[in-house]
């Protein structure tokens, strides 16, 4: 982390959009990230007029993405993928260091509702987290079952099997309409909060490894208390509310401040994060140069190859000589 702010100063009053703040309660061993998406998070819905309820599901999952990928302290990527048999089969965020987003979801508008909350457009499947460190290092991945929860109880829940680091996250995703001498204007906004239990004494940040459902039968499953730190963190994260997280008039560094004064927060310097999408020409002939010639030449019509970006629907047409169709 990077230096920590003067603990004497009062927290900042300007909101600051497309940023990560990273704090501290060192008093109870708590450690958290808040993320506030602006313009970033409505370039990446607005490139594909998402239905409303698809665009919130695909903007908890930029929250998410991003939450998780700004802990990275090296160069790379952080993906969150879920796969599943619900109205919304395929979503993808992409994060790279040192803070670019992008991201997409497919989704069968025939089996959508407009009072469908995240967990019933998963459905059933599972959600995939891999760190790529690049091509010289081996990837790591984790993977959750989904199974009509939302992203939040999921990230839990990976947190507790592959982790084990108490965790709690809150993801928030709003429309913002207003009006002007031009007309109503709209707009998506997100935000999120991470907190983590990071005790130095390792005993003190034990869960309890088994959901009841998961015991088997006529088998009582162990009950770990939670630490008194923990317990009082939960219930100030908890208190959270949505509109907190997504207010264009509360800064960050205030929100973190009314949750966690009493007990002494430090923040540090924000990281920003910018929608930007990594496709590019060159990208797309080096891919297409990896088809079969066969079916590469399968895609030529009217003479040409288009391929539209499925994260951001930049179009490239491209010559079949610039990838050798017909070898």
């Amino acid at each position: 982390m990077t230096a920590a702010a003067d603990d004497s100063r009062a927290p900042s009053p300007t909101p600051i959009d497309d940023a990560v703040l990273p704090f501290e309660v060192a008093t109870l061993d708590l450690r958290g990230r808040m993320v506030r998406l602006g313009p970033a998070v409505d370039a990446i819905l607005m490139k594909h007029a998402y239905p409303p309820q698809v665009g919130k599901l695909l903007g908890e999952a930029i929250v998410l993405a991003t939450l998780l990928g700004s802990a990275l302290k090296f160069d790379g990527r952080f993906i969150l993928q879920a796969q599943t048999d619900g109205a919304v089969p395929l979503l993808v965020v992409d994060y790279r260091t040192p803070g670019l987003l992008r991201g997409y979801a497919r989704f069968d508008a025939a089996r959508l509702s407009p009072d469908m909350d995240s967990g019933a457009l998963l459905g059933r499947g599972h959600l995939a987290m891999t760190i790529d460190q690049g091509p010289a290092m081996n990837r790591y991945q984790g993977l959750v079952t989904l199974d009509g929860g939302g992203l939040e109880a999921a990230a839990h829940e990976y947190f507790l099997r592959s982790e084990q680091i108490p965790t709690r996250v809150r993801l928030a995703v709003g429309e913002e309409f207003r009006s002007g001498d031009g007309g109503t204007t709209h707009r998506w906004r997100a935000g999120g909060m991470l907190l983590q239990f990071l005790p130095k004494a390792p005993e003190r940040a034990r869960q309890s490894d088994l959901h009841p459902g998961d015991a088997p039968e006529h088998v009582t499953p162990h009950h770990m208390p939670d630490d008194d730190a923990w317990v009082e963190g939960q219930s100030l994260i908890g208190t959270v509310e949505d509109i907190e997280l997504i207010d264009p008039d509360l800064s960050a560094e205030r929100l973190v401040f009314r949750l966690f004064h009493e007990r002494g927060v430090r923040v540090f310097s924000n990281v920003p994060v910018a929608a930007q999408c990594s496709c590019s020409r060159e990208a797309v002939v080096s891919m297409l140069a990896s088809f079969d010639p066969k079916d590469r030449a399968d895609m030529v019509e009217a003479g040409k190859i288009t391929v539209t970006c499925e994260f951001c629907s930049a179009v490239y047409v491209l010559d079949p000589r610039e990838v050798d169709v017909g070898d």
